[in-house]
């Protein structure tokens, strides 16, 4: 029983149990690739997220593992990611004022706060989550994303200082300062560029940033080019081994600071983690579960702050080398972590050498994937509000930075959506020759049914909606041409929970309807509607609300009222 309970917490380690002999040759080629691409990118991550670079290597090696173990896909590789990376560098600079053993702390702290939001999340089964970012609002964010790491790297790329806080200042600047240039590190940072693109062209297939940066770091050894002004992570406080962080003089007043942007951060992390998660799923036959998803992150990122890194997401870049070299379970993670893990206890010494310059390449290169400025733009011809909703984030990520950004596009976002569902749209209907019901104005062969105003609300009835419905509903009625006898309502389109502030608005519209000799009929739900009605204990009277199981036996009763009429006024109606 235990066992079970466990495989169904665990379903990563239930894939592995089952898992087939003849994958093993692809899994281990895959976790060889995916290795290769992880150790250079998170050590450019770490440098972004303003820790120290083997800090990105912590980030990778529990961290993996745990999501092998309790993930639910089985190509998805999670490590430092380009979004998350940005968000903790806009939360911790500010907090930490220049303490690199401050900013340290409180990145791990935020990594421990945004698995426990992502836990927390797990426990309500709020997976669902995935969908409250919105594509224009990714679409937006991830190209905001990507030119701020573009242009943060700018300074190290160069070797010039762009202390400036913000994208657009940065900007403002660089003209200024780029006669400062080092002209050394610059020519490194051409160098790094040319093998990338060098690589792409003809090998597209290598891990090309696991060979730039080695080709870097082996001319810096050889040449000490230090000496010579070249910046490398060893000069910026690189600390070879184990994890050291110094917790004796913390002082925990900034940690309430971190308890929202962590929230943030785990939103973000997580529909990043999803919409790789589920494209790879897809393409691969099998499903993914999202409260398993949630609770893998919230685990992988709680891994990832007691190893002393930081905070982690799904990695696309990773995950598609996965796949792309025929990676069939996460055993690849597996393999990759080990890997890892192996260049962490007794491989550091050469890792000091690596240059920043090349690093900033790497970034550069890695972040312009992210930039989608023509898709951006082609939402503006296929649905302007969501043109408007992205080119909103976007300019937010540049001009106040990625937080903010973040928080004023999710709540544009649900402003957007609760105008929806204040004002939604709406249908009159009628029916065509053959007596099926649809919605007027599509063709001219659909008819209004006489004496019968047909009306479907296209949102659920809610307290802040229902007031607009019932004005709705009665403006039609006196602005009918012909003064209907019957208002059908399509209950299943807008009653989809007991609301005890609508149903006593629709016993009011029962009450105004009466007034002007219109009855009144629900369509739909009828079962849910009796019991609702029921319960709130409303003034009932058959004569003035009527409930039908749906829109067609709604029209036969009426018809069937209409003939008895007619038969008892001798034909005449």
């Amino acid at each position: 029983m235990f066992g079970k309970l466990l495989l169904n917490y665990m379903p990563g380690l239930q894939n592995l149990l089952a898992y087939d002999k003849s994958w093993l040759k692809h899994d281990v080629k895959a976790g060889l690739s995916v290795a290769a691409v992880a150790l250079p990118v998170a050590i450019a991550y770490a440098e972004l997220a303003g820790v120290g670079a083997i800090v990105g290597l912590y980030s990778c090696v529990l961290p993996m593992i745990a999501y092998a173990l309790f993930g639910s896909s089985r190509q998805l590789i999670v490590g430092p990611d380009a979004t998350t990376c940005a968000v903790i560098a806009a939360v911790v600079f500010p907090l930490s004022a220049g303490n690199p053993e401050l900013h340290w702390q409180l990145t791990i702290i935020m990594t421990l706060m945004m698995g426990g939001w992502c836990l927390l999340a797990s426990k309500f089964r709020l997976g669902a989550l995935a969908d409250l970012l919105s594509h224009p609002i990714l679409t937006g964010l991830l190209n905001g994303v990507a030119v701020t790491i573009i242009v943060g790297q700018l300074g190290k790329v160069l070797g010039i200082k762009l202390d400036e806080a913000q994208v657009i200042e940065k900007i403002i600047a660089l003209p200024g300062r780029i006669s400062d240039s080092h002209l050394l590190t610059f020519g490194l940072s051409l160098l790094t560029l040319a093998i990338l693109m060098v690589i792409k062209t003809y090998r597209s297939h290598w891990p090309a940033p696991l060979i730039a940066i080695v080709i870097t770091t082996a001319l810096v050894w050889g040449t000490s080019a230090q000496h010579y002004g070249i910046a490398t992570i060893g000069g910026e406080g690189f600390q070879p081994g184990l994890p050291v962080v110094n917790w004796a003089a913390f002082q925990p007043g900034p940690m309430r600071d971190l308890v929202i942007p962590a929230l943030n951060l785990a939103l973000v992390s997580f529909v990043s983690l999803m919409l790789t998660a589920r494209s790879f799923a897809a393409k691969n036959g099998y499903e993914i579960n999202a409260d398993a998803e949630f609770r893998a992150l919230g685990i992988a990122n709680i891994m990832s702050g007691l190893s002393q890194g930081f905070a982690i997401s799904g990695a696309d870049s990773r995950t598609a080398v996965n796949d792309s070299t025929g990676g069939k379970s996460q055993l690849v993670s597996i393999i990759a972590a080990l890997l890892i893990g192996v260049v962490v206890v007794f491989f550091t010494q050469p890792l000091q050498f690596i240059p920043v310059s090349a690093l900033g390449i790497v970034l550069m290169y890695a972040s312009w994937s992210l930039i989608d400025l023509r898709g951006l733009w082609n939402l503006r011809r296929r649905n302007k509000q969501a043109f408007r909703l992205a080119f909103f984030t976007f300019g937010c990520v540049l001009i106040i930075g990625v937080i903010q950004g973040i928080g004023l596009a999710v709540l544009l976002g649900l402003l957007q959506f609760l105008r929806t569902v204040f004002r939604p749209s709406e249908h009159l209907l009628g029916t065509d020759e053959n007596g099926m019901i649809h919605s007027l104005g599509n063709t001219t062969d659909i008819k209004m049914v006489p004496g019968v105003l047909m009306y479907r609300f296209n949102s659920p009835l809610t307290y802040f909606n229902v007031a607009y419905f019932k004005r709705r509903v009665l403006n039609l009625v006196d602005g009918a041409a012909l003064h209907p006898k019957w208002v059908v309502i399509d209950a299943v389109a807008c009653f989809t929970y007991s609301d005890i502030s609508v149903l006593a608005t629709i016993n009011e519209l029962k009450r105004d309807l009466k007034s002007r000799q219109i009855t009144l009929i629900l369509a739909g739900r009828k079962t849910e509607l009796t019991r609702w009605f029921k319960d709130s204990r409303p003034t009932m009277n058959d004569d003035n609300m009527l409930l039908a199981p749906d829109l067609y036996l709604a029209l036969r009763f009426i018809q069937s009222k209409e003939s008895v009429s007619e038969s008892e006024s001798g034909g005449d109606v």
